[in-house]
């Protein structure tokens, strides 16, 4: 009997968007087995990202439904500070809470749940709660936890800073590596811990990460 196919993870992509913040997070996705798409405003206009390179999105914002999506995932960016621009893929991410599939939001991205108030009752981070205190609608305050990176049932925070943290807490929720893999994985990749290197090696050699 085959498996079920795997759904993509949705990476969201627009002008300005941070993209060495979620390198570690696709990269390893993708390494697993994980299908990533991008998602934009278009199919058919390339979006800039803040280090300069061009993407054109694989899929278009409104054709797509939380139930063909296994994450979906929001840089930070300039634009989220500048204007409403980005208020869809905010909307977009209430969607997929509803739908109970989780949304991992990274940088100025938290800005933009925090405006939407998808912030509020649940724990969460970000740059710091001074930013996130600034945004117009955001009543979840007293929520704010001081973490690299906090998982609340399927919505994940992380601030500008974190992008490792950020992709453990992803590859935790979907399962992606066995936990004592996912620990030297992250001890790795955060802080240079050669000793967890062949913790690794010895997973991958087993077929068993």
């Amino acid at each position: 009997m085959s498996e079920t196919p795997r759904k993509p993870v949705h990476l969201a992509v627009y002008d300005t968007y941070a993209d060495w913040e979620t390198g570690h997070t696709t990269a390893h996705l993708t390494q697993r087995g994980h299908g990533v798409r991008t998602v934009g405003a278009s199919t058919g206009t390339p979006v800039t990202t803040m280090g300069g390179l061009r993407v054109l999105p694989d899929q278009a914002l409104a054709d797509l439904r939380p139930e063909d999506s296994a994450l979906l995932i929001l840089t930070g960016a300039a634009l989220w500070d500048t204007g409403d621009d980005l208020t869809p893929f905010a909307e977009k991410a209430r969607e997929f809470l509803a739908a109970g599939v989780p949304v991992a939001a990274i940088c100025g991205a938290t800005a933009g749940l925090a405006r939407a108030g998808l912030l509020d009752g649940r724990p969460h981070t970000s740059g710091a709660a001074e930013y996130l205190g600034a945004q117009p609608g955001y009543g979840g305050g007293a929520d704010y936890v001081e973490a690299d990176a906090v998982t609340d049932g399927d919505l994940i925070t992380a601030g500008p800073t974190e992008p490792v943290a950020f992709a453990r807490e992803v590859f935790a929720r979907l399962d992606v590596y066995k936990p004592d893999v996912l620990d030297a994985w992250y001890r790795l990749f955060h802080d240079s811990d050669a000793s967890a290197f062949p913790v690794l090696m010895a997973a991958a050699e087993a077929g068993d990460a």
